[in-house]
């Protein structure tokens, strides 16, 4: 790497497995000087970011929401159970609303709200079976982990959860 570019490989590795270095490593020592340098800066950029984290406590504006919909019925998920572990391990648990929302509004926000992994479980399973969906005798689906990484806590991080008793799709949305 450093005989192709001049520079050794720079990588923001604090939350990345030996898996995500070799395959980073893998995939951009083909590149052209250019598009590596261009990726060398936002790996840089990152490392400044994490550091920053590290040093500064965050404004407490952040929050985290989600909505369930229900894509076999053309609803919202309402009386489905979920669970919210954090990154230091709290064990959270709600219930949607009759639009597929948390009643107490976002799940956490201010400081409780801190960088890290986060995990929802989503019981889809039970709330099918409460719909009387129809499903196998033994469901394909029960429970849906959802584990994502909040990035900056001053961000509002909306997980959207669209289901059925087959599928599942979600995304970061706003």
């Amino acid at each position: 790497y450093r005989s192709k570019f001049g520079w050794p490989f720079i990588l923001a590795v604090k939350n990345a497995t030996k898996q995500t270095v070799m395959m980073a490593m893998a995939k951009r020592v083909d590149n052209d000087g250019k598009a590596e340098f261009v990726e060398c800066l936002r790996q840089v950029h990152k490392i400044a970011w994490m550091r920053l984290l590290d040093l500064v406590e965050p404004a407490p504006t952040g929050f985290l929401t989600c909505h369930v919909l229900d894509t076999a019925n053309g609803s919202p998920a309402a009386g489905m159970a979920i669970q919210l572990t954090t990154p230091s391990g709290h064990v959270l648990h709600f219930v949607t609303n009759e639009d597929g929302r948390l009643s107490s509004g976002p799940a956490l926000k201010g400081a409780d709200f801190e960088p890290g992994v986060y995990e929802w479980i989503f019981q889809v399973g039970d709330y099918f079976a409460g719909r009387a969906t129809p499903t196998a005798a033994t469901p394909f689906l029960t429970a849906v982990p959802i584990r994502f990484g909040v990035d900056n806590p001053e961000d509002h991080y909306h997980v959207p959860l669209l289901c059925s008793p087959y599928s599942f799709s979600t995304y970061r949305g706003s």
